[in-house]
């Protein structure tokens, strides 16, 4: 079982709270504030979790270059009020960043009762699994 320290604990409630904020923004049409809350406390609660040497060394790693410096120079566009381009960059960072994770969040979504189903349903399976970086095994 995965057990969190406190700290922990708020840097799941920052993150998540981020991840809400991004969402907020991009609803309503690329609002700036909720664009820049929402990277303010998703980078907030990354570091809570990770902690600020392995924050740092995770976006500083030489394969992750690339994609941290479209994140950043993504947030520096929001902050400037350049939102949709600087949405745009920071999906490109955020994919080079965080791109290896999200075959690990398909396999694991598989397991949900409703969403499972639905992603291992034969016509949608292959789409997501290439979308997401799923590699299948041959039998």
């Amino acid at each position: 079982m995965l057990w969190l320290s406190d700290i922990q604990k708020f840097g799941v409630f920052f993150t998540a709270s981020g991840a809400v904020f991004f969402l907020l923004g991009t609803l309503t049409f690329f609002d700036a504030a909720f664009l820049a809350m929402g990277n303010i406390l998703f980078l907030i609660g990354l570091t809570l979790i990770m902690g600020p040497r392995k924050t740092a060394y995770f976006f500083a790693r030489p394969e992750k270059l690339r994609g941290s410096v479209c994140f950043l120079l993504g947030i520096l566009l929001i902050f400037f009020k350049h939102s949709f381009l600087g949405l745009i960059i920071e999906s490109f960072g955020i994919l080079g960043l965080f791109g290896e994770f999200f075959a690990t969040m398909v396999q694991f979504l598989r397991t949900l009762p409703f969403v499972g189903p639905i992603l291992s349903h034969p016509l949608v399976a292959p789409i997501v699994d290439k979308l997401a970086g799923v590699r299948v095994l041959p039998i």
